[in-house]
Order: structure tokens, then sequence, then C-alpha cells
């Protein structure tokens, strides 16, 4: 767990929400009263957290001149892993492995509901991107209901160089796109196995995909032309995991 300071009323609202006992302190603007900030004052009150009045220039100063509307607050929040935690893990497996990879997916809702699929399947950890995605923030635990304590989010610098060590300890790389005929559920997923899914939009970086051993897609008969990360992770989880228990 690390302690971290998260600023705004609704992310501090996130957090009550989340878990009221995983906040620490809170500092409020000694100058505002707005009908937005008091609701949540109140809830804050009444369970007995330290609260300090400051004034709007300490305030400035917590949050580096950001938009804090007035209210910041520590919290205790899960950790990100580091590569080399993941190696160690990777290294002294027993269980077929099964990760999920996101490349620069910046929405916090889909970590959330990554994390939450994942905890269900059976997935030993998601690997996210050091820059240009969501990390562990209080929306994300709350999306996730819990499983951001279960599941280890490892943060790397080098996606592309993280691929090619997990394709080195023969765990096979599986790219999500469109542009492809393979169907997943055509695919063999029992494997030692790391799934990669692009940010809504783009998809994976050139990089990233070149790195992958094969590419699948989901099929779709409807009309939209893609699905949402999350829900499309959360189908291609379930189906390695339903193929894991078949066998």
């Amino acid at each position: 767990m690390n302690v971290t300071k998260i600023f705004g009323i609704l992310a501090v609202q996130a957090a009550l929400d989340f878990s009221a006992d995983k906040i620490q302190h809170v500092w409020v603007d000694n100058q505002r009263q707005d009908k937005r900030l008091q609701p949540l004052l109140n809830q804050l009150k009444s369970l007995h957290l330290s609260i300090d009045k400051a004034d709007r220039k300490r305030l400035d100063k917590m949050t580096d001149g950001k938009n804090h509307q007035g209210i910041v607050a520590e919290v205790e929040m899960p950790g990100v892993h580091s590569e080399d935690e993941l190696k160690h893990i990777v290294n002294n497996m027993t269980d077929v492995p099964l990760f999920l990879v996101l490349d620069q997916v910046q929405d916090p809702h889909n970590l959330g509901a990554c994390l939450r699929s994942a905890d269900a399947a059976g997935v030993h950890g998601i690997i996210i991107t050091k820059d240009n995605s969501a990390s562990i923030t209080p929306t994300v635990c709350k999306v996730a209901s819990g499983a951001a304590e279960t599941v280890p989010v490892y943060q790397v610098t080098n996606l592309s160089r993280t691929l090619r060590w997990l394709k080195d300890q023969n765990i096979w790389i599986m790219g999500s796109t469109g542009d492809t005929e393979q169907s997943i559920f055509k695919a063999d997923l029992s494997i030692p196995l790391a799934i990669v899914m692009g940010t809504e939009g783009t998809g994976m970086r050139r990089l990233t995909q070149e790195q992958c051993d094969f590419l699948v897609k989901i099929p779709m008969v409807g009309q939209v032309e893609s699905l949402n990360v999350s829900v499309a992770a959360g189908i291609m989880i379930y189906e390695a995991f339903k193929q894991r228990i078949a066998k």
C-alpha cells in the first residue's frame, strides 16, 4: 500500500464511497462554502476524520496548481508493482501463466472493470505502461470492487521490451485487433499467455503489435465497429478461463 494525495470533489467522493477507512487526512479551503462541497464535508465529518482548514495558496502548492476544487485528501491506496516484481512472479510460477496487458488504456473505469474481470477469471496480473495509462486511483478501486487489492498491477517503462522478455519465458503474446481473420473462439488460449488490449479508437501501438505471436478478434454481427476495451478484455480472459477449466 502507498499513501497518495488526491484532490477534487469527485475524486474524494469516490474514495469515500469505495473505502472510507483508507482516507487518512483531509484539507479544505477555509474560504470555500459552496453547495457542491458541503455535502461531501458533512459525510467526512460524520466519520470523525482529521480535517484541516487551509488557504487556497497551500492547497495550490499541494496539488501543483491543479484544480483541486477546495479539497485535498491523503489516501492509502494499493500500490502498483515493478517490472522486477513481475519477473520474480513469472520465474516462480507453478500455474500456467495468464496475464492481461493494457497498452496505454487511460480510462480509470476501464482499468477498474478489467481488474474486476481479471480477479473473477484467475488472471495472474495486469501489465500497464508507465506513461499515458490509468493507474490505481480511488475511481479505479471503486469500479474494481475490491479487485485492486487482489490482482497485482505491474507498471513497466518499455512495453515492447517487457513483451519480448515474456516471450523468452515461453509465454505467448496474443494481440486483439479487428484487422485479422482469426477468431478468439478458435484460438488455443490454454497455453501460457499474455493477452494484449489496445486503447479504444487507436488500438495497440505498432511496436506493441509487432511483439505479438498471433492476433485475434471478437466476431461481431452488429453495426458497431468495436467493443469497450474492458468488455472485450472480459470476453477474452473468460474464453481463456473456459478453455483452462475444460482441460
